[in-house]
């Protein structure tokens, strides 16, 4: 047999076995009800090119494919050059031309620092219009239009362009009333803001308040931006306010000013340096006003410089999920050519964050999050003006620290912790707090709302200089108090903070988080207490902006 009579008879052969197949195939063709396994070779290309175009993870790569083009065009184009040839600001007609001058005329061509490239150009515009949000005077997202210099001025280079920005100055006066519940007070509030007085973009802030507890507050806060940066601020505040102080039994009368300047790192941290003087009146003593308060009571003359930092990473300050947060002040008062009549050295110490808690099988955020916070502090007695070795005053019931209530550890009332004399708490001089909390949304809220269930524990620890020749805490101290007293006592104190079981309370309450405030409602029970110290059991409300 010849070697084409093979491949004719294996070829028919062939068919022939597969004719029994092809009719099994017929009989499952989609006619028949059945799937054909061979029927897409002889489907239409376009067809077959559709169905898979059609698929999730051809979309995935096309999108992926995209995104890579434009962020390689943008790398091409961002090298190419770019000059600003004149920068026109519109809609702000109550702003000097010669305050905005420091923030744009950098970025004009022929300055030694201005943009050349395109993304240059891009990225200094970028930031000027964050400043100019900054400044707090205008709608924020300005809108920013460029255009080729040539198409106004022939002579200019093809490479430059005209910038035109156009803001929408907000309302220059704001008055604002209301009425404000909360820590254990009512009152009424009034305010004015003026803003962009002089066109530099000034603030002068008016505010009265009045109250259950604030017999009457009255402040004025005039601020201007430093060479019209907003992340660098000097303000001059003055105040005069009459307060009652419910848990020592008097009143205390405050009149003074202070001037601050604050400014902004990269890092968008907060430093700040103030100078504050103030006439103190410890006055309007109650019936049966404790020694320790009635020795405190008077004039006094507090003159101080204090320095402040505070960091803020937090994703919500007023409910966090993630994310920390460090505020650090110090205030020296009384040392060298300050004057005035006490003298000393405070400082204060707060940390505080939370972390989310994901849970199997969800994806996504849940809402739940576990939070904690640490506060600290110590004031140290020292000798008035120049006497650096000379006998330090005690310090005073104005000064000290108080402790207990619902904004800082709940459970207890307001000042309930540390020493007493009788029902008044008169303060200490070195305290220590600390918190932990789990927040949990509601089931019909759901984790975007800004309504959470809290359970949580606190605790923390307030003493005075302990004076250890009389054995005992002293909060009204003798005329002075030499250095090594001094010392000694508040060593004693520092190992009183870390020795024994601090106060503590625990309970659960819910939590909402206003964009201006943070307001709880909390069921707490005392677990441990002092004598002499107040707790709350029951329910506390707490309504402010810095919560332990």
């Amino acid at each position: 047999m010849e070697p084409s009579d093979i491949n004719t008879e294996y070829s028919a052969a062939a068919r022939d076995a597969l004719k029994p197949r092809k009719m099994a195939a017929n009989m499952s063709s989609p006619n028949g009800g059945g799937l054909d396994p061979f029927g897409k070779l002889n489907s239409d290309p376009g067809l077959l090119r559709h169905e898979a175009e059609s698929k999730p993870e051809f979309q995935h790569e096309q999108d992926v494919a995209k995104e890579r083009r434009i962020a390689q065009m943008m790398v091409d184009q961002s090298s190419m050059p770019m000059t600003i040839h004149e920068i026109r600001v519109h809609g702000a007609p109550n702003t000097r031309r010669g305050f905005l001058d420091p923030l744009f005329h950098p970025l004009v061509a022929g300055n030694a620092d201005a943009p050349s490239t395109v993304g240059e150009v891009m990225g200094s515009l970028q930031i000027a219009n964050a400043k100019l949000g900054g400044l707090q005077i205008y709608q924020p997202n300005p809108q920013v239009f460029l255009q080729s210099s040539q198409q106004t001025d022939p002579s200019t280079s093809p490479n430059d362009v005209d910038v035109d920005i156009r803001v929408r100055e907000l309302s220059r006066f704001k008055l604002q009333t209301g009425t404000d519940v909360g820590n254990g007070e009512g009152s009424a509030y009034g305010s004015l803001l003026w803003r962009n007085m002089f066109g530099g973009a000034e603030m002068l802030s008016l505010n009265a308040r009045t109250g259950t507890r604030t017999r009457s507050a009255y402040s004025a806060n005039l601020s201007a931006p430093v060479l019209s940066n907003p992340d660098m601020r000097i303000s001059l505040e003055g105040l005069a306010s009459a307060v009652e102080k419910p848990w020592a039994s008097h009143e205390e009368v405050v009149k003074g000013g202070s001037l601050r300047y604050t400014w902004l790192n990269a890092q968008r941290d907060t430093y700040a340096v103030e100078y504050s003087g103030a006439w103190r009146q410890i006055t309007g003593l109650v019936t049966g006003a404790s020694r320790s308060v009635r020795g405190d009571a008077g004039d006094s003359i507090k003159s101080a410089i204090k320095a402040t930092f505070y960091r803020e990473r937090r994703d919500n300050p007023q409910l966090p999920q993630s994310g920390y947060m460090v505020r650090s002040d110090w205030e020296l008062a009384g040392i060298g050519p300050l004057g005035g009549d006490v003298a000393f050295s405070k400082t204060n110490l707060e940390v505080g964050g939370a972390i989310p808690v994901s849970l199997p099988g969800v994806s996504g955020r849940t809402g739940i999050s576990i939070g904690g916070g640490l506060r600290m502090g110590i004031l140290w007695p020292m000798a008035q003006g120049f006497d650096i070795g000379g006998k330090a005053l005690p310090s005073r019931i104005n000064d000290r620290f108080q402790l207990g209530g619902p904004t800082d550890v709940r459970g207890f009332k307001l000042g309930g912790l540390g020493p007493h004399d009788g029902q008044d708490a008169v303060g200490g001089d070195a305290f220590a707090a600390g918190s932990v909390n789990m927040l949990l949304p509601l089931p019909y809220k759901g984790p975007d709302s800004g309504l959470r269930f809290q359970l949580f524990a606190n605790g923390g620890r307030l003493v005075a200089l302990r004076d250890k020749g009389k054995g005992r805490e002293s909060t009204s101290g003798p005329a002075g108090l030499d250095a090594k007293t001094v010392r000694d006592g508040m060593l004693s104190a520092v190992g009183d903070l870390v020795s024994g079981v601090p106060s503590m309370a625990a309970g659960v309450g819910l939590v909402y988080a206003h964009p201006v405030a943070r307001f709880e409602l909390n069921f707490s029970l005392p677990l441990v207490l002092r004598r002499g110290e107040i707790g709350t059991k029951g329910l506390q409300l707490g309504v402010g902006i810095n919560f332990l």
